[in-house]
C-alpha cells in the first residue's frame, strides 16, 4: 500500500469534500478520479477512512457527504464572525484604492445605515469618520444600497414614512426621484452618492451577501467628492471585487447567467 505525503493527501481530502458538496446526488469513484485527476487506488486510501468515520456515506457505489461532515460544517458556520471576515476584505479594498473604506449595516429599528467598521485612508486629504456614526438611508451611498435590497414591503414603508430632509444643496428629497435611484441600484448592484449626505464627500457602495443571498452589509469607499468622481470607475471596480470576495467568504455563490 502506498501512503501519500501528508500535504498532498490533505489537499486531496479537501478536494473530495469540495466536489462532493457541489453534487447533491453524490459521485462514483470513477467520477471522483476524473474530477480530482487522481488515481482510483490513491483515492480509495482516502475515501475508506472517511466513510468509516461517517464523514462520507457510501451507498450503491456512490459517495455523498456523511453526518459528521454536516456536523462539522454547522460548527464552522456557527463560529464564523461576519464582521471580522468582511474586515479582511475591507482592508484589501483600502489598500487597493488608498481611500477610506467603511463597513455599514442596516439599523432596522432606526432606519439608518450604521458604520460598524472604518479603515481610514493614508492620504493627507481624506474622508474621515469614526465607527459608530449613522447616516440616513435616502441620501448616503451605503444607506441607499442597504435600502435597495430590503424586502419590498419594508422599502415601501420607508418611502411612505421617511422624512427626506435636505442635508446639502444636492440632497434628493422627492420620493419619485429616490425610487428611480433605488431601482437603478437594484439593477446595477452599485450605489453612488456625491455631496448629498455630507458636503464635499462622496462614496461608492456595493453589497456583501451571505450564503442565502441576503445583503448583510454594504462595503463603502468614501473620499473627497472631486477625487471620488474623478476615480469613480476604479473605485467601483475595486469595491465590486472586494465585495464579491467577502460574499464568497460568507458562503455566497453567484449564479451564472444562462445564455
Amino acid at each position: 500500500m502506498v501512503i501519500e505525503s501528508a500535504p498532498k493527501s490533505t489537499l486531496r481530502i479537501l478536494g473530495i469534500f469540495e466536489v462532493i458538496s457541489q453534487t447533491p446526488d453524490g459521485l462514483t469513484l470513477a467520477r471522483l478520479s476524473v474530477l480530482l485527476a487522481s488515481p482510483k487506488s490513491s483515492l480509495l486510501n482516502l475515501l475508506r477512512p472517511l466513510v468509516a468515520q461517517d464523514y462520507l456515506s457510501y451507498i450503491h457505489g456512490v459517495y455523498t457527504l456523511g453526518p459528521r461532515a454536516f456536523s462539522l460544517a454547522s460548527s464552522i458556520i456557527s463560529t464564523r464572525s461576519q464582521p471580522s471576515l468582511i474586515r479582511q476584505f475591507a482592508h484589501d479594498l483600502a489598500a487597493a484604492t488608498r481611500e477610506t473604506v467603511i463597513v455599514a449595516v442596516l439599523d432596522r429599528a432606526a432606519a439608518l445605515a450604521a458604520y460598524v467598521d472604518v479603515i481610514e485612508s493614508p492620504q493627507l486629504v481624506r474622508y474621515s469618520v469614526p465607527a459608530g456614526v449613522t447616516r440616513p438611508l435616502y441620501c448616503s451611498a451605503a444607506g441607499r444600497l442597504l435600502l435597495a435590497f430590503q424586502p419590498e414591503d419594508w422599502r415601501e414603508s420607508y418611502f411612505k414614512n421617511a422624512d427626506l430632509k435636505p442635508l446639502t444643496a444636492r440632497t434628493v428629497t422627492k420620493v419619485p426621484e429616490l425610487r428611480k435611484i433605488i431601482a437603478e441600484i437594484r439593477r446595477t448592484g452599485v450605489a453612488f452618492s456625491s455631496n448629498e449626505a455630507v458636503e464635499g464627500a462622496a462614496g461608492v457602495a456595493v453589497p456583501v451577501r451571505d450564503a442565502e443571498g441576503a445583503v448583510v452589509a454594504a462595503l463603502l469607499v468614501a473620499a473627497p467628492a472631486a477625487r471620488a468622481e474623478q476615480n469613480r470607475a476604479l473605485l467601483r471596480q475595486e469595491a465590486v471585487l472586494a465585495a464579491s470576495r467577502a460574499s464568497q467568504a460568507l458562503g455566497h455563490r453567484e449564479v451564472e447567467a444562462v445564455a
